[in-house]
């Protein structure tokens, strides 16, 4: 179970429709999206529509990535001085090792961003590629070197892009992709997220009280049956952590971004878990309007909780997230906070 004293403090989110956390959350909130044509082709010739995030100078890899970063953590640490971001421990989440074009030398990203920023973070900073449910671990780790009291703030950082031609054809070549021919797919995405974890005395500071993680045999484009085995584990391990049942949450954010196969295995563990009826249960996912993000996804959904409460349109103080990878793994949190009316 987290600390209790575990909190967000502060969060920076860069999307294709907002260059700021404030922004990209009211875009979020708003339904907007602006998709725009790549350079790529589909298996009809017409161009594979992204999510892309506009005004970074860097056209592509791990550069790209470093920019989207570097804007977040700055929106993330802004009025912090040189001295509390070299003291600070940062943990990279980029994309898994089996992500299909994934550009290379993503290990080496977080010397980069050092460099761009002109710091040298703590000897503990790490990169995590977990792909999707990579915030989860990064907030497990963080929890850890908290109780340890290893590190008073720890800075949670997030950048990926499925914009590579490589990654795109792959995924065309798949049928993954949303297109006017195909209903079941995704439309990809880039973004960066930063978010700030440490103890906070504020009563109403958003906590991720639980974390869980659970495998799924059955991932997609195994052809075993769904049964949500996975991330109903995963559910169930964050509410124990978090000491409650899935009927005291009050909505939900989830990366689901548009394939049947996911939203599927949502229902099912909704119905694996859900013993109590409830009137309203939201379900809120942001890459409706940004995309599929993969490793920036949770970040996103963090600023957009975050967001939620501190503007007082949240449903409820308490949300649980819930994250899935291709390769099966399946990670859920549980957090809260009080409203702002």
């Amino acid at each position: 179970m987290l600390a209790p004293s575990t909190a967000i403090l502060n969060v920076g989110l860069v999307t294709s429709v907002g260059l700021t956390a404030p922004a990209s959350c009211a875009a979020i909130r708003a339904g907007l999206t602006n998709p725009s044509p790549t350079r790529v082709p589909d298996a009809y010739g017409d161009w594979i529509q992204a999510h892309q995030v506009p005004a970074v100078t860097s056209r592509s890899g791990r550069a790209r990535l470093a920019e989207l970063a570097q804007m977040a953590i700055e929106e993330c640490l802004e009025g912090s001085d040189r001295r509390a971001r070299e003291r600070m421990s940062v943990l990279l989440c980029v994309a898994e090792p089996s992500r299909p074009g994934r550009i290379a030398g993503l290990e080496e990203l977080l010397e980069d961003i050092q460099r761009s920023l002109g710091v040298t973070f703590a000897s503990d900073s790490a990169v995590l590629a977990g792909g999707r449910v990579g915030v989860c671990q990064a907030l497990a780790r963080a929890r850890e070197l908290l109780s340890l009291r290893e590190a008073q703030q720890i800075l949670v950082v997030a950048t990926d892009s499925l914009l590579p031609r490589a990654t795109l054809e792959a995924y065309e070549t798949e049928g993954r992709l949303l297109t006017p021919r195909n209903s079941n797919g995704f439309i990809p995405g880039e973004a960066a997220g930063a978010v700030l974890v440490g103890t906070a005395p504020d009563a109403i500071a958003l906590r991720c009280r639980g974390i869980g993680f659970g495998r799924e045999t059955a991932s997609i484009g195994s052809g075993e049956p769904l049964r949500a085995d996975g991330l109903a584990a995963a559910i169930k391990t964050a509410l124990s952590n978090a000491d409650c049942e899935i009927h005291d949450v009050d909505y939900r954010l989830s990366d689901l971004s548009g394939e049947h196969f996911y939203f599927k295995e949502a229902a099912l563990a909704l119905s694996r878990t859900l013993r109590c009826r409830k009137e309203e249960f939201d379900l809120w996912h942001p890459a409706e309007c940004i995309g599929e993000t993969g490793a920036a996804a949770g970040v996103a959904m963090l600023a957009v909780a975050d967001a939620a409460r501190r503007k007082g349109y949240a449903p409820g103080p308490r949300v649980l997230l819930h994250l899935a990878n291709d390769d099966g793994q399946r990670a859920a949190a549980v957090v809260d906070g009080g409203t702002r009316s």
